[in-house]
């Protein structure tokens, strides 16, 4: 013994104290615990007592009397002592010491009082009981043992089998099976078994396995045979044996295990009287036998679905068929029983969840719940545990249903109250059912309504923190939609109504998480189940059916199939179709239509599917020619608008969709907006609109809806509310407005890169345009407070949102026009019953109060220096004026009002047409037709009220603090040209707007100016145009040249509409308007000659645009050449310049550009059928040359010539020879001529061009009075001797000599002065008159067939010219002083204004110049010269003659016609050089002498060669009213001194 508890001391003195602390000892061990610790002590103890006594230590007797008083401190001591009796005889018989044997010996049989003699038998050896004398023999006790354990242990005496004890056996089964209805406890009937076991000696292991066999038997009685079976058996391992023991009997082939004994294994397990992992292992099949099945079955799954989308040959069809019914054959064979199944199925049914859980864990997911009886099982666990909650919160109103009795089973789950109750398991047992929900509809619709209701209260719940706690049960609920529901829908057959009710559910959730659901369901889903990839494979079998039939005759049938096939998969559906439509966009109609049979989840499952496709990154959505948007993406756009149209589907998606894709800087995708806002609000945005529709487009919105746009676009009002409440509910209105203004500007830079310009060029227009469209639709559908609320300031657009102003001007008009209404309507109820002039006045000062503020938010969009000209009020007033405001399109009102009599007539007529649809058609029409003349009434009180206020507002609009040149400028940069390519009614806006400013007689407005900057040189305006950029800008061009061609039709008119507007004055600089000078209005011949001048510059930018041979060039002047027809061109040799090169380009384009091809084509074709409306030059505006003169050469060659300037065209081609030479020389004598005497009627223009120098010094009124005379008397002396012969006229001219000197005579001194600055430059004048003398020289030998009487007349008419054409010197010099001034300012302050000012006012010599060339008379002192040069140009033009006889004929008629035409000018002339001679000529008397002709004609010689060389500028620079870059304008000032440089070497030679 390692440790000693008696101390050697005690031992030593023992009498004396040892004794009794040994006794105390023992007391205080035995009144502790009997704990194994204390026991061992005490052991230990009477061990050492014991050893110390066979020591010899101390004596038997003396121990044996300590002994026996411990022996009385507890009851089980001699039990102890027996113990540690039997060790000390194993170990002393082991020891040779013989006396510590015998004192062992002697220590037991002294104990035997204290030990009984039985204890001692059972622990000590034979041998030493035999010593002891407590048995005789120790041999006989052996032999005897072995007998009593062969009887005990191997002999029978309790019956195992029936047979042996049937009687006891029959009462047991009889005990068991009586009726256990009554007092009869399982206590009471175990008693009464055990009585029978021992009675007929039972063998209690078969008792038992009786007591299971009539439980299984009698299964239902739980309650009974559960507490027997706890009360009578001893060990778990036995009960789980005996049960394995009964499953494998059942493991035969063709065995069949019987539902009962699942039953009672169920119970027995769900009661912990046996382990699940002890039974498991008895079940069949194994788990990995289980794997591998599951594997097959999604191999046999993706194998047939890879057959169904594979194309087979007939014969081969075949043999896959007879394949398939083997397998079937061998599937219809019975499989081996699944106990592990078997038993699943009980616990559920027992509702013993934990153990069904564990055993599903075992197997692959879903797995268990593919045997139909699981899923069913664990779905009528599922009823009985929501049963309470769904009675509670989800039962739809009217609704019964039948009541479930829940489970008596008190270890099932408990039902659940609330919806936290559902997390303790209902969640969990849904997802291990997965897509297998679909065999229990019914719980299905259950579990869809517990959603519903739970939403419900999630979007009451007002308090923040409850929302956080039902947050994790929403997150369960989403998932179990993901898991459970949408699966589950896919394996019920076309269950509409559960489609139905689930998108009752689905539709308080979100669009994002709805879309995440039906992504995870199209995507993943089918992945996972073998049965949903067969149902994938079969549902796009039949898809393919029904599109490979599908056509406009068999929509409703299709429709039926399409529909039940959507009503389970609609994903796998949809995503078909769209892909056929992406290929073939034919589809789109029938495909349309055939939705209808659709459910509301099906619907928004398309919406999903749509937006998926859309954004298919796989997807280009450019064509590979990278210059077209690809055709799937219009497919789908065009698909999207007819879809949301037609039925009620939720756009936020795709709205949504189209933000995110431009906050990401790609326009693509607007083409969908585009589609989807044409077709839900009827608003169409194309720039091919008739002019009618154009004009019906200007009126009330109900003009617009009838005759408006293309197709007849009824019931919008639902849809378009659909889709403004879309927006508005998602506050996508404005950030869309905003992102498309953004973008369009943004689009050259973020998506232009390295893409063809024509697809940047469509890309920018798809973003205009929608963004057009989309303002128009929020301007006609927002009610005006919701339109307020979301619109800011323009200023807060332009400076915050960084809008450009037309986007933002565009964006806010509407809510001005919205304000200005509802605070007039707000003004006239104040005062009820006021006149019509108080209305006027009360709509002035509504304008007032609401653009106030908007004039000064306009102050912070542009430099101050901006305002010096333009007035903010002006400025806003234009941006902010629509066409609706300005005119009542009456013919377009007419015209519809017409269209729905013819309607109503064609109604009565009809005697097929039902007599309530006649009435009621007829009541329709009626109803339009008030309407629309309703809104004429309106609209035309509306345009009366605004051109009063305009009328008011005009003295305030042009400030013109510069020049009115500059006003101009700033008026076309800054309102004209940003707004006239914004839409098609802008165009027309802007147009309208300058005539009204004109009409109004606004001061400071230079309508001239306007119209001369406008179609001067439209080179760079239209090469920086878009394709529909250029139409609009077309139309524009075309309104503005109607209006002109209207003045220019007819005199009557233009005097009527222009003749005393401050708009045609010759004074440039800003001044206040008096129509009282006559002399400062542009008469109505120049204007002509004006008009004149615009068709030939809009020719040479065309000719110039079409050779560049650029793309954007040519398609878009080729565009706006079309719109323009009606007004131009109209003269005939333009038209043929046009019609030549045009057809150039026909040729050129036909291979290399179809769609250039295509323009070209048409516009030449147009072309030709206007060419019968083209008049000559001398009918478009009256020429005074009789002669055909080298300048209509110029004009014609000039436009083919790339659109050069004309002098520089004359000067061009050096291999045309020396004949060309002479031609060109004759050119610049010509065009000298012309401006000298152009300067007679333009030379204020000229002098005031900038506004810094001064006009002519009026007249005092005596001054006009002699005029008035004068010019009275020779009209009289004209109407007594008509000069209808070139005699008479000549001789009235000769009259006019001689009565001009009287008025020069007054003004002598100015005179003088003149004279002496022009002796200074005689020699210069002498070579221009040398000049003029090679050009009369050669005329005449042209003209040598005609009469010497004709020359005569030629000689004196040319004479009346020159003295018509004198310009005072004084003014001449002071005018080229100023403009040089102006040219050094100019090049400082802004090149595009003084080319254009240079441009314009040159522009106007340069037309009247090359259209009155005078022939001046010839000088004496040059004849010697001129005698030489006839010889050289008679032989030259000799050998012209003979190829062109017929010229000369025709030149002789032109002469006789001309002088007819001369003789009715020569009235009109009159009166006009009367007045301009008598108030231009101070200086210019007519002398008799050569010399002073020669003087007159140095003056203008040296005049005209001073404007030539400013001519040369204008040509090429007249560019210059668009604002070009820096670069540009540094090579187009280096070529204009050049020219200059050169025109004047030019001058000095000859």
């Amino acid at each position: 013994m390692a440790a000693l508890i008696l101390p050697s001391d005690w031992i030593k003195n023992w009498d004396k104290s040892g004794k009794n602390e040994f006794f105390q000892f023992f007391q205080g061990l035995a009144g502790k615990p009997s704990s194994h610790e204390f026991v061992k002590d005490l052991q230990t103890a009477l061990y050492e007592l014991c050893w110390h006594v066979i020591q010899g230590n101390l004596k038997v007797d003396v121990a044996v009397s300590l002994l026996a008083d411990v022996m009385e401190l507890r009851d089980d001591m001699p039990s102890i002592l027996a113990d540690v009796f039997c060790i000390l005889d194993i170990e002393t018989g082991c020891l040779e010491e013989k006396h510590k044997r015998d004192h062992f010996t002697q220590l037991v049989g002294a104990c035997l009082i204290c030990v009984p003699d039985g204890m001692l038998k059972e622990r000590l050896d034979p041998e030493t009981l035999e010593s002891l004398g407590l048995i005789k023999q120790a041999q006989q006790f052996n032999q005897k043992i072995v007998k009593i354990k062969t009887k005990l242990f191997y002999k029978q005496q309790k019956f195992n089998l029936l047979r042996e004890e049937n009687e006891g056996y029959a009462k047991l089964i009889a005990e068991l099976g009586q009726d256990l209805i009554g007092n009869l406890t399982s206590h009471l009937v175990l008693e009464n078994i055990k009585s029978l076991i021992g009675c007929f000696n039972l063998d209690p292991n078969r008792v038992l396995d009786i007591i299971l066999e009539v439980y299984e038997c009698r299964s239902e009685h739980d309650e009974f045979f559960i507490p027997l079976i706890k009360s009578y058996m001893c060990e778990h391992q036995t009960l789980c044996h005996m049960l394995g023991f009964k499953f494998k009997f059942h493991q035969e082939p063709n065995g069949e295990t019987p539902s009962s004994l699942y039953h009672i294994a169920a119970a027995l397990l769900q009661h912990n009287l046996i382990a699940l992992e002890d039974l498991y292992v008895h079940l069949l099949p194994l788990d990995s036998s289980i794997v591998e099945e599951h594997k097959r079955e999604i191999l046999e799954a993706k194998q047939i679905a890879r057959k169904l989308t594979m194309v087979l040959v007939p014969s081969e069809k075949t043999e896959d068929k007879e394949k398939e019914k083997e397998k079937e054959e061998e599937k219809n064979e019975k499989p081996p029983d699944n106990q592990k199944l078997g038993l699943l199925e009980a616990l559920l049914r027992i509702g013993d969840w934990q153990h069904a859980q564990s055993i599903m864990d075992q197997m692959p997911a879903f797995y268990a719940t593919s045997h139909k009886a699981i899923a069913i099982a664990l779905c009528q666990l599922l009823h009985l545990i929501v049963e309470p909650l769904y009675r509670r919160a989800a039962v739809p109103k009217g609704a019964k249903g039948g009541l479930m009795t829940p489970l008596r089973n008190k270890q099932a789950l408990r039902p659940a109250e609330s919806f936290d109750d559902l997390s303790r398991g209902v969640f969990t047992m849904l997802c291990y059912l997965g897509p297998h929900l679909s065999h229990d509809p019914i719980l299905f619709a259950k579990v869809v309504r517990l959603g519903k209701s739970f939403m419900k209260e999630y979007q009451n719940e007002s308090r923040q923190d409850t929302k956080d706690k039902m947050d994790s049960l929403l997150s369960c609920f989403l998932s179990t939609a993901d898991q459970v529901l949408l699966p589950s829908l896919s394996l019920m057959e076309c269950n509409a109504c559960m489609s139905e009710e689930l998108w009752g559910f689905f539709k308080l959730f979100p669009y994002q998480h709805r879309y995440r659901l039906y992504g995870q369901w199209k995507n993943e889903t089918y992945g996972n189940h073998p049965l949903l990839v067969k149902i994938k494979a079969q549902t796009v079998d039949r898809a393919k059916y029904i599109m490979k039939r599908l056509t406009k005759e068999n929509v409703k049938p299709s429709g039926r199939q399409i529909g039940k096939l959507s009503h389970s998969n609609p994903t796998i559906l949809f995503d078909y179709i769209l892909s056929q439509i992406q290929w073939y966009d034919n589809l789109i109609s029938p495909v349309v239509d055939s939705l209808k049979y659709l459910t509301s989840l099906n619907y928004d499952v398309l919406a999903y599917c749509i937006i998926e496709a859309l954004a298919n990154p796989e997807k280009e959505k450019m064509k590979h020619d990278d210059t077209t948007i690809s055709s799937w993406l219009q497919s789908l756009a065009s698909l999207c608008g007819a879809v949301f149209r037609k039925y009620p589907i939720e756009l936020a998606g795709l709205l949504q969709y189209v933000t995110n894709q431009l906050k990401a800087g790609k326009s693509f995708d607007l083409l969908i907006l585009k589609e989807v806002v044409q077709k839900m609000a009827g608003i169409e945005i194309t720039d091919e609109m008739t002019v009618e529709q154009l004009e019906a487009m200007t009126g009330g919105e109900q003009l617009k809806a009838e005759g408006g746009y293309f197709g007849q676009i009824r019931n919008t009002k639902k849809s378009s509310q659909r889709l403004k409440d879309a927006l508005l509910d998602h506050e996508l209105a404005l950030p869309l407005c905003l992102l498309m203004a953004q973008q369009r500007n943004g689009v050259v830079f973020s998506e232009g890169g390295e893409k063809h310009l024509k697809l940047v060029g469509k890309l920018y227009d798809q973003c205009h345009d929608t963004l057009v469209q989309f303002g128009g639709f929020l301007a006609s559908n927002l009610s005006t407070e919701d339109y307020i609320k979301r619109v800011p300031s323009v200023d807060v657009l332009c400076n915050q949102f960084h809008t450009p102003h037309d986007a933002a001007f565009f964006l806010s008009r509407p809510m001005y026009a919205h304000q200005i209404l509802s605070k007039y309507d707000e003004l006239k109820k104040a005062e009820k019953g006021s006149r019509q002039q108080q209305k006027v006045h009360k709509y002035i000062a509504a304008c007032e109060q609401i653009m106030a503020p908007v004039h000064e938010a306009v102050v912070s969009l542009h430099l101050p220096r901006v305002w010096d000209d333009l007035r903010p009020q002006f400025y806003a007033t234009f941006w902010s004026l629509t066409m609706y405001d300005l005119a009542v399109p009456h013919n377009a009102y007419d015209r519809e009002v017409n269209k729905l009599k013819i309607q109503i007539k064609a109604i009565d007529e009809n005697t097929e047409m039902p007599l309530n649809k006649k009435k009621k058609e007829k009541e329709r029409c009626t109803a339009l037709q008030d309407k629309l003349q309703e809104e004429e009434k309106k609209q035309l009180e509306h345009v009366q009220r605004v051109l009063h206020r305009l009328k008011l507002e005009k003295d305030n609009w042009l400030l013109a603090k510069s020049t009115k040149n500059e006003t101009i400028t700033k008026f076309l940069q800054l309102c004209i040209f940003p707004r006239c390519v914004f839409s098609a009614i802008d165009a027309v806006y802007c147009a309208r707007f300058v005539e009204l400013v004109h009409q109004q007689k606004t001061p400071n407005f230079c309508t001239l100016l306007c119209y001369d900057r406008v179609f001067s040189d439209i080179i760079y305006t239209v090469a920086s145009c878009t394709e529909n950029e250029s139409r609009r800008y077309g139309r524009f061009l075309c309104c503005m040249l109607e209006t002109v061609t209207r003045w220019h039709s007819d005199r009557a008119i233009y005097e009527k509409e222009c003749g005393n507007y401050p708009g045609f004055l010759t004074i440039f600089r800003a001044s206040g308007f008096d129509g009282g000078n006559k002399a400062d209005q542009l008469d109505y011949e120049n204007f002509r000659h004006v008009v004149h001048k615009w068709h030939y510059k809009l020719t040479k930018a065309s000719v110039h645009c079409l050779e560049t041979g650029e793309y954007t060039h040519i398609r878009n002047i080729l565009i706006v050449l079309t719109k323009i027809l009606p007004w131009y061109p109209k003269v005939l040799n333009l038209g043929q310049a046009l019609e030549c090169r045009v057809h150039k380009i026909c040729q050129e384009e036909k291979e290399k550009r179809p769609d250039l091809y295509a323009l070209a084509m048409g516009y030449s074709g147009q072309l030709k059928g206007r060419k019968v409306h083209m008049v000559p030059e001398n009918e478009f505006h009256h020429k005074e040359q009789p002669v055909r003169s080298a300048t209509s050469g110029t004009l014609q060659n000039g436009p083919g010539n790339t659109g050069k300037p004309a002098a520089a065209a004359t000067a061009g081609k050096a291999e045309e020879g020396a004949v060309e030479d002479s031609d060109k020389s004759k050119d610049k004598s010509q065009v000298a001529q012309k401006t000298a005497s152009k300067n007679s009627t333009a030379a204020n223009k000229v002098s005031s061009s900038n506004g810094s120098s001064t006009p002519n010094s009026t007249k005092g009124s005596k001054e006009k009075e002699d005029k008035e005379k004068t010019t009275k008397e020779k009209k009289e002396k004209k109407d007594k001797n008509p000069g209808s012969t070139p005699e008479a006229k000549a001789g009235g001219k000769d009259k006019q000599k001689e009565e001009k000197p009287t008025d020069s005579k007054e003004k002598t001194p100015k005179a003088d002065k003149d004279k002496r600055k022009d002796d200074k430059k005689e020699e210069k004048s002498k070579i221009d008159g040398k000049s003029a003398e090679k050009e009369w020289s050669k005329e005449r030998d042209v003209s040598n067939d005609s009469k010497t009487k004709e020359g005569s007349k030629v000689e004196k008419n040319a004479g009346a010219g020159s003295m018509k054409s004198l310009v005072p010197r004084s003014e001449g010099v002071e005018s080229e002083r100023a403009e040089q001034k102006r040219r050094k300012l100019d090049t400082h302050s802004s090149p595009s204004h003084s080319s254009a000012v240079k441009d314009n006012l040159n522009d106007f010599k340069d037309s009247a110049s090359k259209h009155h060339p005078n022939h001046s008379t010839v000088l004496p002192k040059s004849k010697e010269k001129d005698d030489e040069k006839k010889e050289s140009d008679k032989s030259r033009d000799r050998s012209k003659e003979r190829e062109k006889k017929e010229d000369r004929k025709d030149r002789k008629r032109d002469y006789s016609n001309s002088d007819r035409e001369m003789s009715q000018e020569a009235k009109r002339r009159k009166d006009e050089n009367g007045m301009s001679s008598s108030k231009h000529s101070k200086s210019a008397s007519p002398s008799e002498s050569p010399h002073s002709n020669d003087k007159d004609n140095s003056k203008r010689s040296k005049s005209t060669s001073k404007d030539k060389s400013d001519l040369a500028k204008p040509e090429k620079t007249s560019g210059g009213k668009k604002e070009s870059r820096h670069d540009k304008e540094k090579s187009e000032k280096k070529r204009d001194s050049t020219g200059a440089k050169e025109e004047k070497k030019h001058h000095k030679h000859r």
